[in-house]
């Protein structure tokens, strides 16, 4: 038996096309209600992982959390900055997936998920290779069809992977959905540090700061954690520490060789992404109209609310707006 089947199935997700449009009711038409009501509010059907190990090149490791019921086709979901695989948003996603008949991987990225990778390196908005990785691992399997969905940073990780990739990308890759994508990061960055973001800053910043203080312990001579409480914003933890542990010259230049936005149009499968316009982490670079910039593969939608990682609905199904949306489009690029 795999853990999917030890667990309740999932009821179908209603993708019905007049749900398309996101009408929240009125008291959700706030972008920081939608950003905080998921994390402090939403349960999601407790599915038990069948969790893995996954070896990389640099003698490091990715733990992936598998739900498998025999399907040819599999979908790899990738979470948000600071998030991992049992975050609420990723189990809903990965809930509808397996009602559509999918099989479900969702990852954890270095130092995410409880348990701290090897490595002085941890993970950023980047990291194609580690997803790269993930996809090829998935890929020996006999899995016939292949999608990708990404929430914030993972979005920006997929869509990003995707433009590498460009006409080199595996024909079993059939698409995928993401959502609130940072695609412009130095924007993002410039957003996140004004004053009224200050509950969003102080809350990663927090948790980046644990982190560190366990890399510092296992890597005196590379990490120092003296002084951390004066940074205040992205671009003072990513030159200090993001850009000289991966290989950048500074912030500046991690988010310019990292942002998704310019690598877009070297897309070359069907790839849907939705940002919220009450988005309270996006920058304007962040909702791109232009084909120029999109390219002939991306579709772009800007719902008017939603929030960050919100688009809460309260439905007897208990799919969020998101799941819908991502299985309708998903629907009509698998076949």
């Amino acid at each position: 038996m795999t853990a999917f089947e030890s667990a309740p199935h999932p009821v179908p997700v209603n993708v019905r096309p007049d749900r398309m449009r996101y009408q929240p009711p009125p008291w959700l038409r706030n972008g920081h209600v939608q950003s905080i009501w998921p994390t402090l509010f939403r349960r999601v059907g407790n599915f038990t992982p069948e969790r893995e190990l996954l070896a990389t090149d640099d003698d490091d490791e990715l733990h992936l959390d598998w739900y498998r019921q025999g399907s040819d086709r599999l979908a790899v979901v990738s979470h948000g900055l600071e998030g991992h695989s049992r975050r609420p948003y990723v189990l809903g996603m990965t809930r509808a997936l397996l009602s559509a008949g999918w099989d479900v991987l969702a990852w954890n990225y270095r130092s995410c998920g409880g348990v701290m990778n090897r490595q002085p390196r941890f993970y950023h908005s980047g990291a194609t290779g580690d997803l790269a990785r993930v996809i090829e691992h998935g890929l020996v399997m006999p899995y016939k069809r292949l999608f990708l969905s990404g929430f914030s940073m993972g979005g920006n990780l997929t869509l990003l992977y995707l433009g590498e990739q460009g006409e080199r990308v595996d024909s079993r890759i059939c698409g995928a959905a993401t959502f609130s994508v940072p695609c412009d990061l130095a924007g993002s960055a410039e957003v996140l540090s004004r004053p009224s973001r200050k509950i969003y800053m102080n809350r990663f910043l927090k948790d980046l700061h644990r982190k560190m203080q366990e890399k510092a312990e296992k890597f005196p001579d590379l990490i120092d954690v003296a002084g951390f409480e004066s940074i205040r914003n992205f671009q003072q933890f990513d030159d200090r520490y993001t850009a000289p542990l991966h290989g950048f010259r500074d912030a500046s230049d991690y988010w310019a060789r990292a942002s998704a936005l310019g690598r877009l149009r070297d897309i070359r499968v069907p790839a849907l992404m939705v940002n919220a316009a009450d988005d309270p982490f996006l920058s304007e670079r962040c909702f791109p109209e232009s084909r120029r910039v999109l390219g002939a593969h991306v579709r772009f939608e800007a719902p008017r609310w939603g929030g960050h990682v919100g688009f809460v609905e309260h439905a007897r199904d208990g799919y969020y707006w998101s799941e819908r949306r991502a299985i309708a489009f998903l629907q009509g690029v698998a076949s």
